[in-house]
């Protein structure tokens, strides 16, 4: 069996999260403008028309780093996410309600553009209320952020997520100080919302995403944990008095390989092995993609490595492809990195793989 690369899976990846955090900024940004806009605020040299020009190119830059966030995700591959499930809410096999929340956004601002591009033609009363419904997509965003996004754990998400929420606060307690002409009625509900939807986001944060076992209590597909478990192993991995490998050496390769068809088509491919010789241990690859004559065409990778004798995992992605020939990148929780390089003979028939793996200390290791 051949493997081949069709394009680069890990950059997509990260294109696909920083698209998605920037749309959360720019939607941020874009509503505190928008709410200040809708009080008239303006400075001495700052004028009113300033900040709605501002407002409107924010919310056009956040539309398109939306639109690329949704189209670097299905072309990922690597999660069972398809264009419509984008666009049709709570259909997808993958963390249904969260990633529906997202698509959820995404409709609301389609429907803002849509009316704006109208707005002639349905009257400004009616642009108004799909334009204040619109902002409803700021905190479904946010929730889908924290609930569906691979970061939400980590310490800079956090922030991300407290600052967005603190600025969009920040904004509609100034709108309503400065609204005196309102009955205090509506002014007292207005900064009571405002106050009381972050304790209800955060409630729910703390009990949710930022807690262990989220991916599964979201709706990740069973098929998905099962590859995650290698990344779990290295969370609560720990050192050993056994010596890691911290200089170059080869061990023979001996192991099995099975694929598997997924249902939008694309193939799964993984290699189970033990080393012998060198540091020894065990390996697994994992491989996805689009199915070929003579192989898979990479879109998503991901490889494991734990030296005989200890309890650390190496975890890590395919870098490059060329035949039989895998060559990977794999650090371990301490920090430590190997360059790993895999010459395999797979026999696909017999689901049998032998070869030989070569390792040498990365810049960390």
């Amino acid at each position: 069996m051949m493997i081949a690369a069709s394009g680069n899976a890990t950059v997509l990846w990260y294109l696909t999260r920083g698209m998605g955090v920037g749309a959360l900024v720019l939607l941020t940004a874009s509503v505190a403008l928008g709410v200040l806009t809708t009080a008239r605020w303006r400075g001495a040299r700052w004028p009113r028309f300033v900040t709605a020009g501002l407002h409107r190119n924010l919310t056009l830059l956040a539309i398109a780093f939306v639109a690329v966030h949704v189209v670097t995700t299905v072309a990922d591959g690597y999660t069972p996410i398809g264009l419509k499930d984008a666009v049709i809410p709570f259909i997808s096999p993958y963390r249904p309600i969260w990633l529906g929340l997202g698509a959820v956004a995404f409709d609301l601002l389609i429907a803002l553009v849509v009316s704006s591009l109208l707005r002639p033609r349905i009257g400004y009363r009616a642009w108004r209320y799909v334009h204040w419904l619109a902002y409803v997509s700021w905190p479904v965003a946010l929730v889908h952020s924290l609930g569906t996004g691979s970061d939400a754990r980590l310490d800079w998400m956090r922030i991300v997520g407290a600052v967005s929420v603190l600025v969009v606060v920040v904004a509609v307690l100034a709108r309503v100080a400065l609204a005196v002409e309102a009955p205090g009625g509506v002014r007292a509900l207005g900064a009571l919302g405002a106050l009381l939807v972050p304790v209800v986001i955060v409630t729910w944060y703390q009990s949710g995403p930022a807690q262990r076992g989220w991916a599964k209590r979201a709706g990740t597909p069973v098929t998905l944990l099962a590859g995650r478990r290698a990344a779990t192993s290295v969370q609560r991995a720990v050192l050993t008095s056994v010596t890691l490998p911290h200089s170059a050496f080869s061990a023979s390769l001996n192991g099995s390989v099975h694929e598997s068809s997924r249902s939008d088509g694309l193939l799964d491919v993984v290699i189970r092995g033990d080393l012998h010789g060198g540091a020894g241990g065990s390996v697994r690859i994992d491989l996805r993609g689009q199915p070929l004559d003579s192989g898979v065409s990479m879109t998503a990778s991901g490889v494991s490595y734990v030296p005989a004798g200890t309890q650390t995992v190496y975890l890590g992605d395919v870098t490059a492809l060329s035949g039989q020939r895998v060559f990977a990148t794999v650090t371990a929780h301490s920090g430590a990195q190997l360059q790993l390089a895999f010459d395999l003979n797979i026999n696909t028939q017999s689901s049998v793989v032998t070869g030989t793996m070569n390792a040498s200390p990365g810049a960390n290791g």
